[in-house]
């Protein structure tokens, strides 16, 4: 009998408590990564083989993804990491211009996209800014040696975002 108020107290507390909103079906999800480990050579090098392994990397943990849409720069290295997730999504990429201002890129993703889960790839010195754009908040620079940062950006269907930053 003791035991009863506290438990009618946790009860009650538990009944206020304010539940975590989950993704549904009205999210959108925007996933950004830098390309994988480059060659050195010419002007538009290719992946390393670190980076090709890399590319598989990212394809094997995007496998359960349902991804609707993938971007890229033209960028030979940047293709080349997202070509394995398109081959096993069965997507198309479409490529956007590096030089494109971020805050441009995003409101155009999140005007295209309203639902479902983008891949998107760029470079050290646009990922950050490009993750920023699309959740409004701070994002940490990228070095030029960081190749295995994902940022994925939930924005809910009232237009909340929320950045998840993780390793791959």
């Amino acid at each position: 009998m003791r035991f009863l108020p506290w438990l009618l107290a946790t009860l009650v507390l538990a009944g206020c408590a304010t539940p975590q909103p989950r993704p549904g079906t009205d999210d959108v999800a925007f996933i950004v990564v830098r390309h994988a480990e480059k060659t050195t050579a010419g002007s538009d090098p290719g992946l390393s083989a670190a980076g090709r392994e890399r590319a598989d990397s990212l394809a094997r943990s995007l496998a359960d993804a349902d991804l609707v849409a993938i971007y890229t720069t033209d960028f030979r290295r940047t293709r080349d990491t997202l070509a394995p997730t398109a081959t096993a999504q069965r997507l198309p990429v479409t490529i956007y211009d590096a030089d494109e201002p971020a805050t441009a890129l995003a409101t155009r993703l999140k005007a295209v996209h309203r639902k479902g889960t983008v891949l998107v790839a760029g470079h050290s010195n646009t990922v950050p800014d490009i993750v920023a754009a699309l959740c409004n908040c701070e994002v940490a620079a990228m070095t030029e040696a960081e190749f295995d940062r994902v940022s994925t950006v939930r924005i809910d269907a009232r237009g909340r975002a929320r950045l998840d930053t993780g390793r791959y």
